[in-house]
């Protein structure tokens, strides 16, 4: 079997721009506590927390942020894996001002991402235990300024992390159709600017809409907020009418949590589009201890 890449090999040049913005922020001017406890070396313990088991996610990110302020992290737990609390995660060595700097960007990162990944991958597993074989995927409520790292929690979770922006698919939602006039008009003037490259997923409301969206040529067509057993009648029927005339997928979105996916979770519906696994999403503890020297 080929060795699968590292998820870190998506990330943009500009990621690392990023963690120096962060740690520019939290410290913007003098760091009264680093004064106090100065350049000595000491090693600290990243510990994984909790009482739930947890997904590690954001790996490069925690690093990163330790390697600009010149410190060293060894990993003892593989990202994506999971681990049972309390587990010594990562060992981080360097000075000790230098640790106290990067303690607080690096653990809030840590945990809403390990976060993430975790909701993702119990969502996922409790999809495929109703024996859905489609696509789960997240949503673009993501929190600006902070996508990529819910993005990257996502992949780490093992879901689909669906557009990363406005400009990654041409979505068509309520507000573009009212706003241009029918769906049948809106899509045609996507296509003109979007070109071949671009999927186009059109957001609809009732059969007839998507009906008409298929007609006039979606890739995609969201089925929002439509459950249950009308859910699978419509997939059903619109697939049988356009079998072998047009090529498309189904996807469901809206209100979608882990108390109601087994009515959403059907197999005539291509892609599962939640909010559920980045907004709101219980966070990981994770805790920073630094180790008294030995001998004191």
């Amino acid at each position: 079997m080929a060795h699968k890449p590292a998820l870190a090999n998506l990330l943009p040049p500009s990621w690392k721009t990023k963690v120096s913005e962060w740690l520019a922020e939290d410290t913007p001017s003098f760091d009264y506590g680093g004064y106090i406890v100065g350049e000595a070396p000491r090693e600290a313990f990243l510990l994984g927390k909790g009482s739930q088991p947890a997904v590690l996610a954001g790996v490069p990110f925690f690093t990163e942020v330790f390697e600009q302020l010149g410190c060293k992290v060894e990993w003892h737990v593989n990202e994506g894996d999971t681990f049972e609390p309390v587990k010594h995660v990562a060992t981080v060595r360097g000075p000790a001002r230098h640790l106290l700097l990067g303690e607080r960007v690096a653990l809030n990162m840590l945990a809403r991402c390990s976060g993430i990944a975790t909701k993702s991958k119990r969502i996922k597993d409790l999809a495929r235990s109703y024996g859905y074989n489609g696509i789960i995927a997240g949503t673009r409520k993501t929190t600006p300024g902070f996508r990529l790292v819910e993005k990257y929690g996502m992949l780490v979770g093992g879901i689909d992390p669906h557009r990363h922006d406005l400009s990654s698919m041409i979505m068509l939602k309520d507000n573009h159709i009212w706003s241009s006039g029918s769906i049948t008009t809106a899509i045609k003037q996507a296509r003109e600017v979007g070109g071949f490259s671009l999927l186009l997923d059109v957001e609809v409301r009732s059969e007839e809409e998507a009906d008409e969206a298929i007609s006039a040529g979606a890739d995609i067509v969201m089925l929002d907020n439509i459950e249950g057993g009308e859910l699978m009648n419509v997939a059903r029927r619109l697939k049988e009418k356009w079998s072998g005339k047009r090529k498309f997928l189904f996807e469901t979105s809206g209100n979608i949590t882990e108390s109601n996916l087994q009515h959403r979770a059907i197999n005539e519906i291509d892609i599962l589009s939640t909010s559920a696994v980045h907004q709101s999403v219980q966070h990981i503890d994770f805790s920073l201890k630094i180790q008294k020297p030995r001998g004191v």
